[in-house]
């Protein structure tokens, strides 16, 4: 699939107030600074649609930008560290609960794990939340330019063992870096057979 048309159509912390159509929706989510605006500008081809930043936190919306005139592409606020206010933070965790609880129109989430990485307690916890209301998801490993192709071997597969300590299996997984494109190709070809999936339902 390629991408012809990206454009920003609403940010807000309000589930009831994101976009009505009934185009699915794929959200793009991860920890605080683990790469996911320069990801999502490498995806659809444009340099400044999801702000990036050296700051940890930036996205603190739920942002919908509409792809092709039918899907959506979701950028959510990183969870875990970010130079937020507790209270804030708070705020992030329920208004991100209430979109995967309410949005039906949720096709499937796109949760982002820097490849450099041990695998983190909070990335686990949130994927089992995920799996266990029944949310589909994918792993989209990050800045895998900044290692070497062993070092991403050793790291991959570790993370697979600890992941296999409690899933059947290990869910669809992507190896992307911003840097050089990689996993563009794989993650827009995975949107457009789930949409047509979608389509002849």
């Amino acid at each position: 699939m390629k991408i012809n048309s990206a454009k920003f159509v609403i940010s807000n912390t309000d589930v009831g107030k994101c976009p009505n159509e009934p185009y699915p929706e794929y959200a793009f989510i991860g920890r605080s600074n683990v790469g996911k605006s320069s990801l999502i500008n490498m995806l659809t081809g444009h340099k400044n649609l999801a702000k990036t930043s050296g700051k940890p936190g930036k996205t603190q919306l739920i942002n919908h930008f509409l792809i092709n005139d039918n899907w959506y592409l979701v950028d959510l606020p990183g969870y875990g560290y970010a130079k937020v206010s507790k209270d804030k933070r708070k705020t992030f965790q329920k208004f991100i609960k209430d979109y995967f609880n309410k949005r039906m129109q949720l096709a499937c989430t796109f949760v982002l794990i820097d490849s450099r990485h041990e695998p983190q307690k909070i990335d686990l916890e949130f994927m089992e939340y995920l799996g266990e209301n029944g949310i589909p998801f994918c792993i989209v490993f990050t800045k895998t330019d900044k290692l070497g192709k062993t070092g991403l071997e050793k790291n991959l597969t570790h993370y697979k063992k600890v992941m296999l300590e409690s899933w059947e299996e290990m869910p669809t997984t992507f190896l992307t870096s911003s840097v050089d494109s990689s996993g563009k190709k794989e993650i827009l070809s995975f949107i457009g057979q789930v949409n047509l999936s979608l389509k002849q339902e």
